[in-house]
Formats: C-alpha cells, sequence, structure tokens
C-alpha cells in the first residue's frame, strides 16, 4: 500500500470488518488515520495494529448518526486527503414485514450517517491545498452490490446502499472541478461480523483484507465506481433487470435475511 499518496486517511466503522481492514492496509510510516466507531476496545485493537505498522493513528469514538459529534470530528483534522465512510448496518425481514424501527435505523446510519461524514469532509477538502495526487481530496462511501437490487428480503438495506451510491456518483460529476472526487465503493459479500449471522448462500464471498485491497486500489484508480468481485457485480445487475414479479418468487427459494438492523 506504500505506492497510494494520501498521508491523512479518515475511516468511520474502523473497529471491525471491511473498516478495520481498510485501516491496516492504509496504516505505512508517515500516515495519519482518524479512526471512529463506536466500540472503544475493537477500536483500540485496529489502532494498536496500524501503530504497529508505523502510522500515526487518533481515535473517537462516534456515532455517526449525530451530525454535530461528525461534524466536529472533520473539522478537528489537520488535513484531510481520503474520508471512508464505511459504518453502517444491515436487517432484514426475516422472512416478514420488515419493522418500522429497522427501517428507520437502518436510512438513519446508512444514508444520514454517510452524509453526516461525507459533507463536511467535501467543505474541508475544498478549503485545502491539492495534496501528492494532485486533488483536495476524495470522499468513498461504502454501498454494496446490493444495491443494484431491489432486494425483497431486505428493503432498507438495498435502498440505502443504492441511495449512497448514486449520490456519490452524480456528486462526483459536479465536485471533479473543484479538485475533489467521489467513489462509489460496491463490494460483493465480504467476510465479516455483520455477515457471519446469514442463512442463504453468500456467492463469491471475499475476505475483508482483499475487499481493503480492491476498494483502496480502484480509488487509487480513479475508478467512480469500484465494484467487486467482477461476478457478484454481474450477478446482481442481472438479478437487477428482472421483472420484480420474478425477483420476488425467487427470493422465497431461499432464507432470508434475518431482522438485526446491526
Amino acid at each position: 500500500m506504500t505506492g497510494f499518496p494520501w498521508a491523512h486517511v479518515a475511516i468511520t466503522g474502523a473497529s471491525s470488518g471491511l473498516g478495520r481492514a481498510l485501516a491496516v492496509a492504509s496504516a505505512r510510516p508517515g500516515a495519519t488515520l482518524h479512526l471512529a466507531a463506536r466500540d472503544a476496545a475493537r477500536l483500540e485493537e485496529t489502532a494498536a495494529a496500524c501503530r504497529a505498522a508505523g502510522a500515526t493513528v487518533a481515535t473517537t469514538l462516534l456515532d455517526v448518526r449525530d451530525a454535530a459529534a461528525c461534524a466536529a470530528w472533520v473539522a478537528g483534522m489537520e488535513r484531510l486527503d481520503l474520508l471512508i465512510a464505511n459504518a453502517g448496518i444491515s436487517g432484514g425481514t426475516g422472512g416478514a414485514a420488515e419493522p418500522e424501527a429497522q427501517v428507520r435505523a437502518v436510512f438513519d446510519t446508512n444514508v444520514t450517517g454517510v452524509l453526516n461524514t461525507a459533507l463536511p469532509a467535501l467543505a474541508r477538502m475544498a478549503a485545502q491545498a491539492p495534496g501528492a495526487d494532485g486533488l483536495r481530496g476524495r470522499v468513498a462511501v461504502v454501498a454494496s452490490v446490493v444495491g443494484f437490487v431491489a432486494a425483497p428480503s431486505a428493503p432498507a438495506y438495498s435502498a440505502s446502499k443504492a441511495a449512497i451510491q448514486r449520490w456519490a456518483e452524480a456528486t462526483d460529476g459536479t465536485r471533479r472541478a473543484q479538485g475533489i472526487r467521489l467513489h462509489a465503493i460496491c463490494p460483493g459479500f465480504i467476510r465479516t461480523p455483520m455477515t457471519a449471522p446469514n442463512r442463504f448462500p453468500m456467492p463469491f464471498l471475499i475476505s475483508p483484507e482483499e475487499a481493503a485491497r480492491r476498494t483502496l486500489a480502484g480509488i487509487a484508480a480513479g475508478r467512480r465506481r469500484v465494484a467487486f468481485p467482477r461476478r457478484a457485480y454481474l450477478l446482481f445487475r442481472l438479478l437487477g433487470a428482472l421483472p420484480q414479479g420474478l425477483l420476488a418468487r425467487a427470493s422465497r427459494t431461499v432464507p432470508a435475511k434475518d431482522i438485526s438492523a446491526a
């Protein structure tokens, strides 16, 4: 990862799964990492691994639903070259109707929570000088290939991921003139605590470390949409093109995603 030009990186949801893997992959001598999450013990474990790799690390307990706290977190950084808005929660229907509280929780975290960190970051980047890569900064939001499907077993999750993916890709078109890039990260299934409870088949499952490598490589390559593995991306694009009635019938043949919102 030493070829990446970002010296100041901020990552939300950095205590486990993809967030932890992204933090460790970004850690190197000369790098300053701002890591945020809700679990203090696991966040410190991530920070220790990054410090062992030579990075300077600042940790913050942060709930991305708190707009004021997110703005203060970004304002406290000396510089910000790359923000990865990774924090998110998941939840399904459990084979019944999705609970109202879960729907609200998923959107509050996966959409509003992303904006609570991304918007202050964009404002901060617009006011700073270009960095080593010639840009004022980059914002990457972690969406999902599931966002390409109106998934009957996970309505709020699939919709929330679709929303932030579209927002990032559309906003990139206007922010480029300011020297800022946005990237929509659309991974397939990753072997994490979030996916561990899933009772349905997860095709093309990859490790967090591989997902982090592909994420950072895609950002470095300047791709607006970083979708992987390719087979999972193509599968979900195909599923998204099916008539909704057919998709709903097909979804009933596999176990539904559990109600969890976590």
